[in-house]
């Protein structure tokens, strides 16, 4: 049952991914899929490319910050170890949603010899830093359109149950730790001694000594995001004059599309296409404009990904 569970904790965002696919095929008409596949041809590869320009650079940018979170810890691994494990991450999460954190710090522990929970400490850092500045892009985006994203994603709201079942949790966590630090069995001593690698992971934030390049490229890579986005609303000419008030309210819808199935496959192009349709565009070509920007993020994370699957065994021996 426990396997059963698992396998469709696993399978299920993919296989909502490639329900949506199925579920935007048969919404549409003949004449819709002529018009979305005429639309998809003709797109300017010029504006995608430089989309995928400003995706490299935040991916470079996520890299390179990583850094400022290892050093406190005594662990500097090479700059080119930081992007292969970091592309490597990105297409994992493909294909297992959230396993590419696990594989992240998996990988830097294997070839930079940096314990797992430290590494995988300091990446639920940037997790929480990233969840933050999603946020902020959300209250922008309900500033500018409250009552679409309200449409569109529901009233968040959190009831009294849930509320104590994380109170709930919180507890059976803090006696679980209490009664591990009494016990003298070894596989006892082995878990304190991962949780507390994993907090000094976590904490490694506040002995960053340069606090402002840090959250330099911490909203560095943001904008970067943003204009991937924005770049590839000029490979279409029905999308090239859309103001931010638009752009803004359909980048966080494709960010929830994101985190729902695994790399938003599916549900991007209908969630931005949602979001774009308020503003005059044509379902056809809002539809478009999502499979442009979900395919061009999607390659380019399978090809890097893939290198760096490769590359890193390879090289390890001399960029460790």
């Amino acid at each position: 049952m426990a396997k059963l569970l698992k396998f469709l904790k696993k399978a299920a965002p993919l296989a909502l991914g490639f329900y949506l696919i199925y579920f935007s095929f048969a919404t549409t008409t003949e004449e819709d899929r002529i018009q979305i596949i005429s639309a998809i041809k003709l797109a300017d590869l010029r504006f995608v490319f430089l989309s995928l320009a400003f995706g490299a650079l935040s991916h470079l940018s996520r890299a390179y910050r990583w850094n400022y979170l290892l050093r406190p810890l005594g662990y500097q691994p090479t700059f080119i170890m930081r992007v292969l494990t970091v592309m490597i991450s990105y297409f994992s999460n493909l294909g297992i949603p959230r396993s590419g954190e696990l594989l992240r710090a998996t990988a830097l522990a294997t070839y930079a010899k940096v314990p797992f929970e430290k590494s995988f400490g300091t990446i639920v850092t940037e997790r929480i830093i990233d969840l933050l500045l999603l946020f902020s892009f959300i209250g922008l985006g309900f500033v500018l359109q409250r009552d679409l994203l309200l449409e569109l994603i529901g009233s968040p709201s959190l009831g009294r149950l849930s509320i104590l079942w994380i109170l709930l949790f919180a507890v059976i966590f803090i006696v679980f730790i209490r009664q591990l630090k009494r016990s003298q069995k070894a596989s006892a001593k082995k878990i304190i001694i991962f949780f507390q690698g994993l907090w000094l992971g976590m904490l490694s934030v506040r002995d960053i000594k340069h606090k402002g390049a840090f959250v330099f490229h911490t909203l560095f890579i943001w904008i970067m995001y943003l204009m991937m986005f924005w770049a590839v609303t000029f490979a279409l000419p029905e999308t090239s004059g859309l103001s931010l008030a638009a752009i803004i309210p359909a980048f966080v819808a494709g960010g929830f599309a994101m985190s729902a199935t695994n790399g938003g496959i599916g549900l991007y192009p209908l969630a931005v296409a949602a979001v774009l349709q308020a503003f005059d565009i044509t379902y056809p070509q809002a539809l478009a404009f999502g499979w442009v920007m979900w395919t061009a993020q999607t390659i380019m994370v399978v090809v890097f990904g893939s290198l760096s699957f490769i590359l890193l065994p390879v090289l390890s021996k001399n960029i460790s």
